[in-house]
């Protein structure tokens, strides 16, 4: 397992940079998993837009305007962070970032190169005012241009990501009551990244760009249709983060053999322990138990030298296998189906029935419901297949009334 880039790049390359521990390899899937959602809607609008079916609209602008005081006031705090904590981290990373000692440590406190933090809030803000004194004209005019839906794509993945981590956290905290109250006695940034639960994240997510889309009169299935094969291409790549990792998203133990017909897979894809996983497991966990790694053949990683006892389901793997394939489904039948809303209930339906899947296989907390034992992602899976299916046979509907006229 590899927690941070830096022991990625070590681990692969031999490669020796202290300040890379800055970046979490979970983190680090999880931003390319939000590029590959904001360039697959972007792609889809484009295509959506060219066929008429989404439009976009007329703006006025006003050129040649003087400096914007506030935009040039925000690049100058861009600037002053940048220099005052981060290019500090970079140059001081060999003597900061030591074994034993966390990163955010460093991150969260008050130390760094104040002067350097002045010199580049002056150099950004001069700069930006420059480029407004450049571009001013003795008489501002108005000018009236095309907006493309497609331009929106920047902020709907920014409120995507807002409303789906707060989602995701606040849907955890309701999973685990012991956490809850925890987390609002003791707040702290740490205990906010740990523990998020990917339903809460599509939920809160999806009603922030659709409350986005009802005040800018996009439709909402086009929208949707647009966004769904990127979703859950993102939903993949955020599981090679897990797994990476090693966060604690993984299968409950398996100590079944594997079978003849799967000699073709590797061990690890059929069972694993884990080795230095993030979250540094050592004791009792679930069914499991994390231990010091012993073998000489394995690296331990200082602060992460842990691995799992029996070894368990690599179901983030798993996840990121099936999550692709219905990727390739939606993506391929995007210009066959002309009907709108179906590519969202395909969506539903698919992405709930791989997670009631593995749920079967994966650890979680699971509630009595009605006499039957089941995780919460079960419960919403199964509503997100009623749902897609409700949304399908609607859309038939539709689609055979317009076929009568």
């Amino acid at each position: 397992m590899y927690p941070t880039i830096y022991h990625a790049l070590l681990d692969l390359f031999g490669i020796d940079w202290p300040w890379t521990k800055l970046l979490n390899s979970f983190g680090f899937f999880v931003a390319l998993a939000f590029v590959a959602a904001s360039y697959t809607l972007s792609r889809e609008l484009r295509r959506k837009e060219t066929q008429g079916l989404v439009k976009g609209e007329k703006r006025k602008f006003i050129t040649g305007k003087g400096p914007d005081w506030m935009d040039i006031v925000t690049n100058a705090f861009l600037g002053f962070i940048l220099g005052w904590k981060f290019i500090y981290l970079f140059l001081n990373s060999s003597r900061l970032f030591v074994p034993g000692q966390s990163p955010q440590e460093h991150i969260f406190s008050t130390e760094g190169n104040f002067g350097l933090g002045i010199f580049l809030a002056l150099a950004f803000g001069g700069w930006r005012w420059w480029y407004y004194k450049k571009r001013q004209l003795p008489t501002p005019k108005e000018e009236v241009v095309d907006f493309h839906v497609y331009e929106y794509t920047g902020t709907i993945t920014f409120i995507a990501a807002v409303c789906g981590i707060a989602g995701a956290k606040l849907f955890h905290l309701f999973e685990n009551p012991d956490e809850f109250i925890a987390f609002f006695s003791r707040p702290d940034l740490q205990s906010f990244l740990s523990g998020l639960t990917v339903y809460g994240g599509l939920i809160m997510g999806a009603a922030g760009v659709l409350y986005f889309a009802w005040r800018k009169n996009i439709p909402f299935l086009h929208l949707t249709d647009a966004a769904t094969p990127g979703m859950i291409l993102a939903y993949g790549i955020g599981r090679i983060g897990c797994q990476v990792s090693g966060d604690g998203d993984w299968g409950v133990v398996n100590a079944a053999p594997k079978p003849g017909w799967l000699s073709w897979l590797p061990d690890w894809a059929w069972s694993y322990d884990y080795p230095n996983n993030v979250n540094q497991v050592l004791g009792p966990s679930a069914d499991t138990f994390g231990m010091r790694i012993t073998d000489p053949n394995v690296p331990c990683w200082d602060g992460y030298c842990t691995h799992l006892v029996p070894s368990v389901w690599p179901t983030p793997l798993y996840e990121t296998v099936m999550a692709t394939l219905i990727f390739i489904l939606l993506w391929s039948l995007r210009k066959r189906i002309k009907v709108a809303g179906v590519i969202t209930g395909l969506y539903l339906v698919f992405n709930g029935l791989e997670r009631f899947l593995i749920e079967s296989i994966r650890v979680n907390n699971k509630f009595d419901l009605l006499g039957i034992q089941a995780t919460q992602a079960q419960v919403i899976a199964v509503c997100f297949m009623i749902a897609g299916g409700a949304m399908l046979f609607w859309r038939w509907k539709v689609s055979q009334n317009l076929a009568a006229k």
